[in-house]
């Protein structure tokens, strides 16, 4: 009986010393990921769709760490996938059976629009890796240029499908794929000029 005791007293102070080690590790551990995800919801708060903003985001919240340079990288970067992507079935559905010749024009330019977009948009994620040096403000003034002038491309292809003879499925779709797209457009575009804003 004594030995039983004994045996459960040994169980409970070792699991106690465990428990006090974990414990103590675990404070002395800097909350880095906390930190880093927080910085990015308070980033996103400058930008017009904060909520898009730090959805789409923080699940890369290891690669943007606590940088304005790399959180404006980051939401290029997502801002280019979802252009691409968004080309992509765009293209598909230009080729698809069914649409009025109104429709089919203005898929076609919305096409030509998306491209020009995922081209600025790459341009704009190949100079901010090299956005350092006494040439920021050049490349800087560059990035803001595509990147707005990808936002333009985007509202052009939303208002070729405006008014109401274009009701019908392929507008919904195409309108709700390129708002999408514009909207992270948007958020990259004032992230970016939130880091410009902290350099000057």
């Amino acid at each position: 009986m004594e030995g039983s005791c004994n045996n459960h007293y040994n169980f409970v102070t070792v699991f106690l010393i465990l428990l006090a080690f974990t414990t103590a590790a675990s404070a002395a551990r800097p909350a880095t990921g906390h930190t880093n995800t927080e910085f990015i919801r308070t980033s996103c708060k400058s930008t017009t769709y904060p909520n898009l903003c730090f959805s789409s985001l923080s699940s890369r919240s290891s690669a943007i760490g606590v940088s304005p340079q790399l959180l404006a990288h980051e939401s290029l970067s997502v801002s280019l996938e979802t252009a691409q992507s968004t080309s992509a079935m765009m293209i598909k559905v230009a080729h698809s059976q069914g649409m009025t010749p109104r429709e089919v024009g203005a898929m076609q330019d919305c096409v030509e629009e998306l491209s020009d977009t995922v081209s600025e948009l790459r341009k704009s994620l190949g100079e901010m890796k090299q956005l350092r040096g006494r040439d920021f403000d050049m490349k800087m003034s560059d990035i803001q240029t595509w990147v707005s002038a990808a936002l333009t491309n985007e509202d052009t292809c939303t208002e070729g499908f405006a008014g109401k003879a274009m009701n019908g499925k392929v507008k919904t779709v195409v309108r709700g794929k390129i708002v999408e797209v514009a909207h992270m457009t948007s958020n990259a575009l004032a992230l970016i000029n939130s880091l410009d804003a902290l350099h000057g």
